[in-house]
C-alpha cells in the first residue's frame, strides 16, 4: 500500500507565506531544483500527487500540469466544487477532483500510487487536515534560511504527534528534513 508524504518549505520560523500571502522568499531556488537530484528523487518515489484547489489553481492555466508539471502521475485535487471543464491530461498525468472528503482523496491517490508514495503538493489545509485525521505517514518539511516573521504557519492547530526522524538532506539553500509519523 502506498504511503502518504505530507509536508511543505517552510521558513525557519514556520511560515508557508508572509503576512501578504506571498510564497517568494520560500522558493528563489526553484529554477535549479528543477533538474537537480532532489527533484529526481521525488519524482521516482511519487505514484500520485494530492493537494488542495487552491494549490491547484495556482498554477494559473491548469492545462499546463499535463505538459510541464515535474511529476507526470495522477493528481488528486480535494474541493467542495470541481471546475466546469476538466483540464488537459496526457498517457501519465490526469486530474480527479474529490469532493467527499480527505478519507476519499487519500483511498484513491493510494489506489493510483500503487507501491510508490502519494506526495502531498502543497496545500496548508490538505496538510492539516491529513494530520488530524492521521493519514500521514511520513512528514518532509524543507526549511529555507530565511525568517518571515507572520504569515501563515503549517502546523498551527495540528494535533500532537511523535516523529521519528528518517533523515536530513541538503537541496541548494534548502534543508529537507524528513521524519516518518510513530503510531
Amino acid at each position: 500500500m502506498a504511503r502518504v508524504v505530507a509536508g511543505m518549505t517552510v521558513s525557519l520560523d514556520g511560515f508557508v507565506q508572509d503576512e501578504n500571502g506571498s510564497t517568494d522568499a520560500l522558493y528563489p531556488d526553484l529554477a535549479e531544483l528543477q533538474d537537480s537530484a532532489y527533484v529526481k528523487a521525488l519524482q521516482e518515489q511519487t505514484g500520485a500527487v494530492l493537494m488542495g484547489r487552491r494549490t491547484f489553481d495556482m498554477a494559473g492555466d491548469t492545462d499546463g500540469y499535463a505538459d510541464s508539471y515535474e511529476l507526470q502521475v495522477p493528481i488528486f485535487v480535494v474541493t467542495h466544487t470541481p471546475p466546469p471543464v476538466a483540464p488537459k491530461r496526457n498517457e501519465r498525468l490526469f486530474v480527479t477532483f474529490v469532493t467527499d472528503g480527505i478519507e476519499s482523496a487519500v483511498a484513491q491517490a493510494a489506489e493510483a500510487a500503487g507501491e510508490r508514495a502519494v506526495s502531498v503538493v502543497g496545500g496548508v489545509d490538505v496538510n492539516r487536515q491529513l494530520l488530524a485525521a492521521g493519514l500521514v505517514d511520513e512528514l518532509h518539511v524543507d526549511v529555507m534560511p530565511v525568517l518571515l516573521g507572520a504569515g501563515l504557519r503549517l502546523f498551527d492547530g495540528t494535533p500532537p504527534l511523535v516523529l521519528e526522524k528518517l533523515g536530513v538532506d541538503e537541496a541548494g539553500a534548502r534543508t529537507s528534513l524528513r521524519f516518518r509519523v510513530v503510531r
